[in-house]
């Protein structure tokens, strides 16, 4: 059922930052995208997360957003997991540890991010084929 590849799923067009940007950046990409995650990269490579909840339980007022560097916040123990690992095997993180997304890698490059939301939808269609 879940046997297909997280490749299958998973979101390629990203929206990531940098450790040295801003997280008044974080904030508008957040706003603007309506997502809750935003990969943190140093080129291709993935070195952080940052989310809505980091924003959330920082304490940090919204005027200092522009003088917190993304570096200073993000978290950088992540779950990762590679484009042909199984659908469920993200369904298990996510289960596990109650992430609601988790990094897709490969050669510790940013490839993709896949959420609990991805994963809903993919069981969803499959039991409701949307109509031609």
């Amino acid at each position: 059922m879940m046997n297909e590849t997280v490749a299958d799923i998973m979101s390629t067009e990203l929206k990531t930052v940098a450790p040295a940007d801003s997280l008044q950046r974080v904030k508008e990409i957040l706003m603007a995208h309506r997502i809750h995650h935003v990969p943190v990269v140093d080129g291709k490579k993935l070195v952080g997360l940052v989310t809505t909840y980091d924003l959330f339980k920082l304490n940090i007022d919204h005027k200092d957003y522009d003088a917190t560097k993304v570096s200073d916040v993000m978290t950088t123990k992540l779950a990762v997991i590679e484009p042909s690992d199984k659908i469920g095997t993200a369904a298990e993180i996510f289960m596990e540890h109650l992430f609601h997304a988790v990094p897709v890698v490969s050669e510790g490059n940013l490839v993709g991010i896949v959420t609990s939301f991805d994963i809903l939808k993919y069981e969803y269609t499959k039991e409701y084929p949307p109509r031609a």
